[in-house]
Parts: C-alpha cells; structure tokens; sequence
C-alpha cells in the first residue's frame, strides 16, 4: 500500500470518529444532526475503523442494528477486499 493510501485512511478514520462524537453531542443538545446516511457512507468509503470506534468510545448508534451490524459487516469487507487485491498483486 502507499503512503497516499495510508494517509487518506487515517484522515478518514479521524474524520469519521470524530463525526460520530459530534453527532452524539449534537443528540444531546437536540440540535441539528448529521444523517445517517452520512455516518454510513463514511464508514464505506473507508472510515469504518473510526466508525466502529466512534460507536464505541461515544456510546453512539450502537443500540441502531444497521449500525451494530453494518459496521462490523463494512469493516469484514473491507479487509476482504484489501486482502483480493493485494493477492492480485
């Protein structure tokens, strides 16, 4: 993988974490939220880790089973992707 790679995946992850804390703030405020849909998308085009973190350490979505199960499904996926391609290498 290179260093391209590795950076965006860390910015997204950082980004996606700290969406979802964000989001649990704003939950509690009742202030304008950021859509699930949002959350979600983050996690697939690679911000899983950070969104399966996020869950976590926010105590955020993790009651919702699209998110319960979606995340850890996104990530299984990703690591199975990531280990096709680099096979194909």
């Amino acid at each position: 993988m290179d260093s391209y790679s590795l950076y965006y995946l860390l910015a997204i992850n950082i980004v996606t974490f700290l969406l979802y804390g964000i989001d649990k703030y704003k939950a509690k405020k009742g202030r304008w939220r950021i859509s699930e849909a949002t959350l979600i998308a983050l996690a697939v085009i690679g911000g899983s880790i950070g969104a399966w973190g996020g869950m976590h350490i926010w105590h955020h979505k993790t009651k919702h089973k699209k998110f319960k199960l979606g995340i850890p499904t996104i990530i299984i996926l990703q690591i199975a992707l990531a280990i096709y391609l680099r096979l194909l290498i």
